[in-house]
């Protein structure tokens, strides 16, 4: 099909791949961001400390939250410029091209595929000490159903497969249901995070910031940076967890009422929101506990609210973060699904991918999409943990951010007449910011973890190697977001 753009090819080829209009304004769309994201607030942030202290984690987040905010304003305009469902993917066509296009493109795809199947690991551990044998709530389960329930959420592969069997199911009912579900389950999480916050403010003590050691065998080593500058660096990839996700909003560019308002005021309300509790919860967590404590803690949360610093045990607070918390990572695995999807759905519309992937139903969802995103995170659930699975995904945001932030960069220079309904502030010196922070991000990954960002660089590249050898011979040429383009 590729060179073809006829009438034939517009009007069947495109009615059988078309998304619901209108399906989202930008209170939805805020919502969908902040659920991307608000799992990292619940666990992982923590091994930051582990890695650079107190003092190194929070430089690190001050790095990845300046390199986050510029990005999602560099975003915000080219969202107006070009909403598509394939998000950075189209902006990186428009600047590089297909190449370009096609390289961002499978970047986000590792990282919004990958993403949920690590989450749906941490899904499976936390419904096995909440419902598992044993389990902290698996008394309050009538007790002819306790068997069934400890099996269904027991931290099994069924665990599993009954949350990516559920959602997975939501979304291909519809794209409004699905987006409604994910507002309510954020404001859930969302007031499990101001409950954690508001009791651990009278138990703040600054000193419990700084109680980690410097290490004897590191030069330079303070109380601040236990483990020097080096520890820094290894430190941005969990300073980027209160953050990661959140550039994937303009992926619903398609099915949002008015994207040239509605994309860069739900892209700033979000990050404002992601900013203000990435900060309340680095200080007020370690702050009115203990940042040793806490920092290899699976469930840094409950960890600080027990510590003999603050309560010293359960508290009703600490038992209703326990069982919010899940709201948290349901959120995140949620709404990474509809990403993925949609990026799925609008590479393969333009021929980079296998076009059966961007057939939609007739309630105009990618159904084909969502059964090959469910499927394969599933199956990768089984068998890699979560840990590694994030490594991935980080390996394939980093590359994301770098082609975006460089396409606003390139963009403003090539077309500077271009019409931009939304302009980011600072320009090229805002985009040009965050993509050298990127490229420092993109270095971490291997620091954290050298295997699993080598696995990654090795499917990527066989990706790439995919392209060249068959899909850049089969583009479509017509696509119906490029007539936004002039």
């Amino acid at each position: 099909m590729a060179g073809k753009s006829s009438a034939k090819v517009q009007d069947d080829y495109y009615a059988q791949r078309e998304l619901k209009k209108g399906a989202a304004g930008w209170v939805l769309l805020s919502f969908l961001g902040v659920a991307y994201v608000i799992s990292g607030d619940f666990a992982g942030w923590n091994f930051g400390i582990e890695k650079a202290g107190w003092g190194g984690l929070l430089i690190a987040t001050i790095l990845m939250a300046v390199m986050y905010t510029s990005m999602v304003l560099s975003e915000a305009e080219l969202a107006t410029i070009m909403p598509s469902a394939g998000g950075g993917s189209e902006f990186a066509k428009r600047a590089f091209g297909p190449l370009g296009g096609y390289i961002t493109g499978t970047a986000i795809l590792l990282e919004y595929a990958i993403a949920p199947a690590a989450i749906a690991c941490f899904i499976a551990g936390y419904c096995g000490a909440l419902f598992g044998a044993g389990g902290s709530l698996i008394g309050m389960v009538p007790d002819g159903m306790q068997g069934v329930t400890t099996m269904l959420l027991g931290g099994t592969w069924m665990t599993k497969a009954l949350f990516y069997g559920l959602f997975v199911g939501v979304h291909l009912y519809g794209v409004g249901e699905a987006l409604a579900l994910i507002m309510v389950v954020t404001v859930i999480a969302v007031a499990a995070l101001v409950a954690f916050i508001v009791s651990m403010i009278p138990h703040f003590n600054v000193a419990n910031l700084f109680d980690m050691k410097p290490a004897a065998d590191v030069a330079g080593a303070t109380a601040f940076l236990p483990n020097g500058w080096l520890g820094v660096w290894a430190a941005l990839p969990f300073g980027m967890w209160f953050f990661l996700g959140v550039e994937g909003i303009p992926l619903a560019a398609e099915e949002c009422e008015d994207p040239t308002k509605d994309m860069p005021k739900a892209i700033i309300v979000s990050m404002t929101t992601l900013l203000i509790f990435a900060a309340l919860i680095l200080f007020f967590g370690p702050g009115g506990s203990s940042a040793f404590l806490i920092r290899d803690a699976a469930d840094p949360l409950i960890g600080a609210i027990q510590s003999p610093n603050a309560y010293g045990g359960p508290t009703f607070v600490s038992r209703l973060i326990n069982v919010v918390g899940l709201a948290g990572l349901v959120a995140s695995f949620f709404s990474l699904i509809y990403g993925a999807s949609r990026q799925f759905f609008a590479m393969s519309r333009g021929g980079m991918l296998p076009t059966f992937l961007s057939l939609t139903g007739s309630r105009k969802t990618p159904y084909v999409s969502l059964i090959v995103i469910g499927s394969i995170g599933f199956a990768l659930s089984l068998f890699v943990d979560g840990d590694s699975l994030l490594v991935v995904a980080v390996f394939g945001a980093s590359i994301s951010y770098i082609m975006m932030t460089a396409s606003h960069y390139v963009l403003r220079v090539r077309e500077p007449d271009l019409h931009r309904p939304y302009k980011t502030p600072g320009g090229k010196f805002t985009s040009g910011i965050s993509t050298v922070l990127g490229c420092f991000a993109f270095v971490a990954c291997y620091l954290a973890n050298a295997k699993m960002t080598m696995i990654a660089a090795a499917v990527f590249v066989l990706m790439i190697v995919y392209y060249l050898a068959y899909s850049r011979h089969h583009l479509i040429d017509y696509d119906p977001s490029e007539d936004d383009l002039n």
